[in-house]
């Protein structure tokens, strides 16, 4: 199974970024390959969470797939984890998670596992997925430099 993990330090706060993550509606500005979202419901749970079941349509070229997923938001413990309902996988889940370092910044972690329901569809998507979920966590840091400024130097 496909899957990619990063860690880095970015100028933002901790909880700057849990935000700019959780606000899924603004993913098709600057998110790569996500074309368009549309929220099905956003309900809170009685410990607080807040959880998102969304449709997300990827698109490159001439390939355009929409996948669902329910997407928990704990602001509490600054984790973010998606996971998968529908569409042209057999598995797809998520994890971020944000931590202040200190120094007015904070580490993110990313990390995604998933597989193709078909074989075929992996094989001619599975190289375009791999480079955007590497571009991911740069999209992020940029959109939070567009959104909060470049305040922290990074180190």
């Amino acid at each position: 199974m496909p899957s990619f993990r990063t860690t880095r330090r970015v100028r933002h706060r901790a909880v700057d970024m849990f935000d700019l993550v959780a606000d899924v509606d603004k993913y098709p500005l600057f998110v790569p390959l996500c074309q368009a979202l549309r929220v099905r419901r956003r309900t809170e749970e009685a410990d607080g969470r807040m959880v998102v079941v969304a449709d997300m349509t990827v698109a490159y070229k001439v390939f355009r797939e929409t996948f669902g997923s329910r997407v928990t938001l704990d602001r509490e413990k600054l984790a973010i984890l998606v996971e998968y309902l529908d569409g042209p996988f057999s598995h797809l889940e998520n994890r971020w998670s944000f931590r202040d370092d200190g120094q007015g910044g904070c580490i993110v972690e990313f990390f995604i596992d998933y597989s193709f329901r078909s074989r075929t569809l992996g094989m001619l998507m599975g190289t375009m997925f791999d480079a955007a979920f590497r571009r991911f966590a740069d999209a992020f840091e940029r959109r939070a430099d567009a959104v909060y400024g470049k305040a922290v130097p990074a180190g």
